[in-house]
């Protein structure tokens, strides 16, 4: 049998060999070959193909820079977007169609050229004819090799324990003190979740964090961590001492801003600052059979012949805690508890919890029909905006201030003193009263707050208290300086324990000087923190007030917090 190997020129139809059909012959001349070839588009065009490409070229692109010159322009006068003109719509036609006839054109080309590919390596393959039965017999297709994953297999002992974990044999909290390996329990989690929901987590980081940190104390059932971009604001010029100020934020301008008010600070001799009293709180609620038994508890509590007996019993719980006052209220024979204590440079709210036990098993001896309903009543008020931390406080109360020189407020900050006091009034003091804003006589202190707390490993849910700020500001030496002052009543922040103990969180609290617990005296590190956080939102509340009287906030978050990167997928909206 003779068997020969055809050149692979002509992509081959195995039907013609099974009807015993011999392919037609090839074009003898030139001119054959342009009578079969088949027509073109571009033979249809009354301009050279590269002519008509550089005209869809420039019409595309300078239409679609007019529109969004033009957009640009609506933002910022606030003019709705969908209410075009004659010459907008006729705009938005040619971009159209100038997008439609490049996306067919070049689309088209790859398209052909992906396919051209493919039947190049269709003709590659090995054509095996017998003469002596026409039959057509192929070699075995390539094996094409699979693109490997973005994240490494998992060795055949933790695929065993994901099968588990996803059959429920084993729970996912669990998985730590079973294998003994926070970051081994991670990745197995994490593959886990990946297979239970069909979804990808593929861009959360799972390398190059210490997981042991956090066992039994920041995070349960880790399966990586979120990257948050650090900043920095400064030189901070506060009590004589400079800071350069951390801050862990995704909002574009807040570091620039916050920097800018820095500056201005700086060059006007800097700001000074007051802890007006250092005292976590917290409130259980009791209840008696009678509104009677429960005002006999209240008094009791707040006679001053038994808060040495309570402060004893209190400060049992730590060396660092101590009982500062005890107030409390009814509501029907329900009695609300405030207990209010130091807690050295920890923020706190465990060791007052631990005091407040000590204290409730105590009165039971004197209250035996007193009925524990909860250790934290909302009286303290923990995480939520409330009057009671807006007048007693609770955490670190400070208040900050500073005098900015006429000279500083035209030259930096692009104002003038008169203008800063106007909006201050209308918009700080004004506004949020007629907002029935609670605690919130400010313009973005919030901003600041979050944003050194994420950097120092605070709790950034007590933001919300945290960030209770009313920003003053006057005129002085005869209307040409400005006299600008902060007062927080509720800055609630620690350098030991928590999230303070991480490794990024702690090099940003070594940065400012107060990581740890104080050597000179319990307390100091954890109150110049309150006061450096209290410094920054000085320098933030005078920035921004001074880009809004003069006409920039718009401007600067067109500039700086609108990213020109084009990332599919992703949503970002963050503002001031």
């Amino acid at each position: 049998m003779d068997i020969r190997r055809r050149p692979p020129k002509p992509p081959v139809n195995p039907n013609r060999f099974l009807d015993n059909r011999s392919p037609p012959p090839p074009p003898s001349s030139d001119d054959d070959i342009d009578r079969n070839r088949s027509p073109k588009a571009s033979d249809a065009l009354p301009l050279p193909l590269y002519l008509t490409n550089a005209v869809f070229f420039t019409l595309f692109f300078s239409v679609a820079y007019y529109l969004l010159h033009r957009w640009r322009d609506k933002i910022r006068y606030n003019t709705p977007l969908h209410v075009v003109t004659i010459t907008e719509l006729g705009a938005i036609v040619a971009l159209i169609a100038s997008f439609i006839y490049l996306l067919g054109f070049f689309g088209i080309d790859f398209v052909q050229s992906f396919i051209s590919r493919a039947d190049s390596n269709d003709s590659d393959r090995d054509y095996l004819v017998n003469d002596d039965h026409h039959r057509l017999v192929t070699c075995p297709p390539p094996i094409v090799a699979k693109l490997p994953n973005p994240e490494p297999p998992l060795p055949e002992e933790d695929e065993e324990i994901v099968k588990s974990v996803l059959d429920g044999v084993v729970p996912s909290y669990a998985l730590e003190s079973r294998l003994g390996d926070c970051k081994r329990a991670a990745s197995i989690r994490r593959e886990a979740l990946q297979r239970m929901t069909g979804r990808s987590i593929e861009g959360l980081p799972l390398d190059g964090f210490d997981y042991d940190s956090i066992l039994g104390q920041c995070c349960e059932m880790p399966v990586g961590y979120v990257q948050i971009p650090v900043g920095i604001a400064g030189p901070l010029l506060l009590d004589g001492y400079e800071y350069s100020v951390p801050m862990a934020t995704t909002e574009g301008c807040l570091v620039a801003s916050t920097n800018r008010g820095c500056k201005a600070m700086y060059v006007s001799g800097g700001a000074t600052s007051t802890v007006l009293k250092d005292g976590m709180t917290r409130a259980p609620v009791v209840r008696f059979a009678s509104a009677r038994r429960a005002s006999e508890l209240k008094f009791f509590l707040e006679s001053p012949e038994n808060f040495e007996t309570l402060a004893v019993v209190f400060n049992r719980s730590s060396r660092f805690a101590r009982l500062q006052s005890v107030m409390c209220t009814l509501a029907g024979k329900n009695a609300y508890v405030r207990f209010s204590c130091s807690t050295g440079d920890a923020m706190g709210m465990n060791m007052v919890s631990k005091g407040v036990q000590n204290v409730l098993e105590f009165l039971t001896e004197d209250f035996p029909d007193m009925d524990v309903i909860g250790i934290s009543g909302n009286f303290c008020s923990d995480k939520k905006p409330a009057a009671v931390n807006w007048i007693e406080g609770r955490g670190k109360s400070v208040v900050c201030e500073a005098v900015i020189r006429g000279e500083t407020v035209n030259k930096v900050l692009k104002t003038s003193v008169a203008s800063l006091v106007e909006l201050n009034m209308l918009k700080n003091l004004t506004g949020s009263a007629i907002a029935g804003s609670l605690g919130g006589f400010n313009a973005h202190a919030s901003n600041i707050v979050s944003a050194v707390f994420l950097a120092t490993g605070q709790d950034p849910a007590q933001n919300v208290e945290s960030s209770q700020c009313i920003t003053m500001m006057e005129a002085i030496n005869d209307g040409k300086d400005i006299h600008i002052s902060v007062t927080m009543p509720s800055i609630e922040v620690g350098t030991v324990g928590g999230g303070t103990q991480l490794a990024s969180q702690s090099a940003c609290l070594n940065l400012l000087g107060v990581k740890g617990a104080s050597k000179e005296a319990p307390g100091m590190n954890s109150r110049r923190l309150a006061t450096i956080v209290a410094g920054a939102v000085l320098a933030g509340e005078l920035s921004l007030m001074s880009a809004i009287a003069a006409g920039q906030l718009v401007k600067s978050h067109m500039k700086y917090n609108r990213s020109s990167r084009d990332i599919t997928g992703a949503t970002t909206t963050t503002t001031t």
